[in-house]
């Protein structure tokens, strides 16, 4: 089984008797019902797990239960002798999305407190923003994501306590030895081939077979694409276009959203396609990057620019589509391939699942630099810049960046495949592994 982060969240609630109903949120395919069956099954004698979605699709059971009477009456139907007491009885609410009135509901079964409640969403951002009563004081939404380097890492036999070493290594900025580079590395590339839906990590553990790999990141490419068209049968065809045109934006140079391809008309403005945008970003299969201008701490309140950039949500399906079975375009460091775009997708996806906002910097005049995050412990803004070539010490839009002392920065990094980590003024240089302890 894949040993996942979110594990220690779930346990911690369970054992908590929290005032609040835990919901999972994020992407489809990422593992958010394996991990609270796995855990919930383990820790409660009485286990009741509804699939809204399906509910939703076939009987709809569930689709006129406005009290909480008439949810225990429905959920007796299907469960009744397993509807103990809350110490021993949890009840799994899948899909939670896929009815609405039964975000507002949770309120009132937290308040009657019958049984131990956990839910799961897979479009939950887009959701609340349509449900008029959301009961903020009653849930508790964490944000779940594919498995990021590390977990990687462990499904693939690496200990914590290596980590932990590689950790405080990155931390007084040590270099590791050539063998470890090396080793490390190979790994990276790994996770860029098979990246993190938990399907395509299984497969490649079983079957080191990358043809079979990039069957699951296609279905799963595919499953996303299907969702869109069901979510809104009006704007279906252009969220799938923009969501499509994504990987072809991350090989332009300035790698943002280009309006007007997306329905090839002149004029168009990003307000045009908020829904689009909001459905793409909301429902976790994009990552949405904001321009900013004026990089000063706290970043969210300079983030007003229209200038978007979106990445793939997993770096396996973005290479899936660039690369196909051609694993030597990854691992043979080929000069004729670019992996600018790879690197960058690997770095959003860490950054986001670490739970940073993500942000770049545009100036005319100054030029881009690839990330932008806060940093709280200095209140001060860290510039991440990405390089998957030999050159990664070129970077002046970056060293303009550090040297404005409007911008206050302290530290700065660029990652890429160099070795040995080294500093120069206010920039760190460090091997692109070393995204997983940012």
């Amino acid at each position: 089984m894949l040993k996942r982060k979110i594990q220690d969240t779930i346990v911690q609630y369970f054992n908590s008797n929290s005032n609040k109903i835990l919901i999972i949120d994020g992407a489809r395919q990422i593992g958010k019902s394996f991990i609270i069956r796995h855990e919930g099954i383990s820790r409660f004698k009485n286990y009741i797990e509804i699939n809204f979605w399906e509910d939703h699709l076939k009987d709809r059971l569930f689709a006129e239960a406005r009290t909480t009477n008439d949810f225990y009456f429905r959920l007796s139907t299907i469960a009744g002798e397993k509807m103990g007491t809350k110490a021993d009885t949890l009840v799994f609410l899948d899909e939670i999305q896929s009815y609405p009135h039964l975000l507002t509901l949770l309120k009132f079964l937290k308040q009657e407190d019958r049984f131990t409640y956990i839910a799961s969403g897979s479009q939950l951002g887009i959701t609340l923003k349509q449900t008029d009563s959301v009961p903020m004081g009653s849930i508790d939404i964490v944000h779940m994501f594919p498995l990021d380097f590390e977990e990687f890492l462990w499904a693939n036999g690496m200990g914590e306590f290596a980590i932990s070493v590689m950790r405080e290594k990155f931390s007084s900025l040590e270099s590791l030895d050539e063998s470890m580079h090396r080793k490390m590395m190979d790994f990276f590339h790994k996770y860029l081939l098979v990246g993190g839906l938990p399907d395509a990590v299984n497969t490649y553990l079983a079957q080191k077979n990358i043809v079979m790999v990039r069957k699951v990141q296609t279905d799963i490419h595919d499953l996303y694409a299907v969702d869109a068209a069901q979510y809104d049968q009006k704007r279906s065809l252009i969220i799938r276009r923009i969501y499509e045109m994504i990987p072809s934006y991350m090989e332009n140079k300035k790698k943002r959203i280009v309006l007007k391809q997306i329905e090839d008309k002149k004029g168009k403005r990003s307000s045009d396609y908020v829904d689009e945008f909001d459905y793409l970003i909301h429902s976790g299969i994009a990552l949405d990057v904001k321009a900013i201008s004026n990089p000063v701490f706290p970043l969210i309140e300079s983030s007003g620019k229209n200038l978007l950039k979106l990445y793939l949500n997993d770096v396996g399906i973005l290479t899936d589509i660039l690369y196909k079975n051609n694993i030597s375009a990854v691992v043979d460091d080929q000069k004729s391939v670019n992996l600018g775009s790879v690197y960058e997708t690997v770095v959003a996806s860490e950054l986001k699942a670490h739970g940073h906002n993500l942000f770049y910097y545009d100036n005319k005049q100054k030029g881009e630099v690839d990330f932008l995050t806060d940093d709280y412990s200095s209140l001060s803004v860290i510039p991440i810049e990405v390089k998957s070539g030999k050159d990664y010490t070129i970077h002046s839009a970056l060293n303009k960046f550090v040297k404005n002392d409007d911008y206050s920065v302290l530290k700065a990094y660029v990652l890429s495949n160099v070795k040995d980590i080294s500093v120069k003024g206010k920039i760190i240089y460090a091997p692109i592994y070393n995204v997983m302890f940012l």
